[in-house]
């Protein structure tokens, strides 16, 4: 296809068009839905084996100063003082925490992962076309002891992802033992800026970032480098899981990835309007007994105020989907419509025996039979205005179509994000 001059291409663009993948517009970027292997078959092999995601699109902002942590703590969700494992710790070097940006009117400016690179140093990671957007916020909120740099386009992100990925990215360190042993979930090792004392440089010398996150649910890494060595780094991370079946992978993969795994999309299930009840609400600063929070922050006066609506994930009973947009909506087995679609994709990995849902991953111990073949079950995200319970059935509705689905407080089972790493090095 041609590519719009309005559209931004990332350094890996090159490879997705010589791999004829399917593209198309996301966040102000030409990116890759799925590749000739097929979204399904991507999806699996990040079950399975491993996948790779072109993520470079993501921008990344650069805070420091003796005024950063004040500023974070102000403008963040995440009580950065008692984010931290589950001591309830302070955030430290090293680690890093989920969360949002919101408006001061309590709406979402978007989600966030914010990691400690030092005492007055934090790296921030936000939606494609987020950058220049999520630094003004800051500015506005800032005392002038803090220096913001938008580091977006000038940075390579790439995303492995699946039970094979310490396998696969081993085989590029220097010292496998000591970046690796004993990393956490939502740890990170190294680092590829100016002024970094946390140097990370695989075999042939190329500077990374390596930080156990991702959008899929599952195991995995995501890798940052300069953008120079970005085209480098994915043909090697190619290469080395070659023979563990890793096939590169579009947005539609991620997107059906990260719905199982009940992970949001900001600007679709969170956005301009009221952050309300959700599945999302551990990135508000609660304390230990869940009745009050611990700190305010931009937005919080709103969110106490605030009527709110109630957002809830679901699973269907097969893998039909209906259209996200203005012709659908969501109604209760009475017929009445009580709210919208936000999210309706299909996870194929996952499937019904007896009424449980189960997945490829899941142990035959625990109810996955020996002869299971996962046919694929929609799922997503609604918005709606009265409380649901766990195992209510709705009905999406998009026309004349009208599928039964069930509210859900988790979807795909047996995920392996939070796996030790001890174990999934053996994968």
């Amino acid at each position: 296809m041609s590519v719009s001059k309005k559209l931004s291409t990332t350094v890996l663009h090159p490879f997705h068009l010589e791999r004829n993948a399917h593209m198309a517009e996301f966040g102000g970027y030409d990116m890759p839905l799925w590749y000739s292997s097929g979204t399904k078959a991507e999806h699996l092999a990040v079950i399975s084996q491993a996948g790779l995601f072109d993520t470079s699109h993501m921008a990344v902002i650069i805070v420091e100063g003796s005024g950063a942590f004040d500023l974070l703590q102000h403008s963040f969700t995440r009580d950065l003082r008692y984010c931290q494992g589950r001591s309830v710790g302070p955030l430290s070097d090293g680690r890093s925490v989920y969360g949002l940006f919101l408006h001061s009117d309590g709406t979402v400016l978007d989600d966030a992962i914010i990691s400690r690179c030092g005492a007055e140093r934090y790296m921030i990671v936000v939606n494609s076309g987020m950058g220049a957007g999520v630094c003004t916020h800051l500015r506005e909120f800032s005392d002038g002891e803090v220096n913001l740099v938008d580091c977006t386009d000038e940075l390579g992100k790439i995303d492995l992802q699946g039970p094979a990925s310490a396998a696969i990215l081993q085989k590029l360190l220097s010292d496998p033992e000591q970046v690796l042993a004993d990393m956490h979930y939502f740890s990170f090792r190294g680092d590829i800026f100016a002024g970094g004392s946390e140097s990370l440089e695989l075999k042939d010398g190329i500077k990374v970032i390596v930080s156990r996150t991702g959008y899929t649910g599952e195991f995995g890494f995501e890798l940052f480098t300069a953008k120079v060595d970005a085209r480098d780094l994915w043909n090697k991370l190619l290469d080395a899981g070659q023979s563990y079946g890793l096939l590169p992978c579009g947005l539609a993969a991620r997107d059906s990835l990260r719905a199982g795994a009940m992970l949001p999309l900001s600007h679709q299930d969170i956005g301009n309007w009221l952050f309300g009840h959700t599945p999302w609400s551990f990135v508000l600063p609660w304390d230990p007994d869940g009745q009050r929070w611990t700190k305010s922050f931009v937005g919080s006066q709103q969110l106490l105020q605030g009527d709110r609506d109630y957002t809830y994930g679901f699973a269907g009973y097969d893998p039909r989907k209906i259209q996200v947009g203005e012709a659908s909506e969501v109604q209760d087995i009475s017929g009445r419509r009580f709210g919208r679609i936000l999210t309706c994709t299909t996870d194929m990995a996952i499937g019904r025996v007896e009424d449980q849902i189960v997945s490829i991953a899941t142990p035959t111990s625990r109810g996955r039979p020996d002869s299971f073949q996962a046919r694929g079950l929609s799922c997503g995200f609604v918005r709606v205005d009265r409380p649901c319970e766990p195992g209510e059935q709705i009905f999406l509705v998009e026309g004349k179509r009208k599928l039964k689905v069930e509210i859900r407080k988790d979807i795909r089972p047996d995920r392996t994000a939070r796996a030790p790493m001890a174990r999934m090095r053996l994968s």
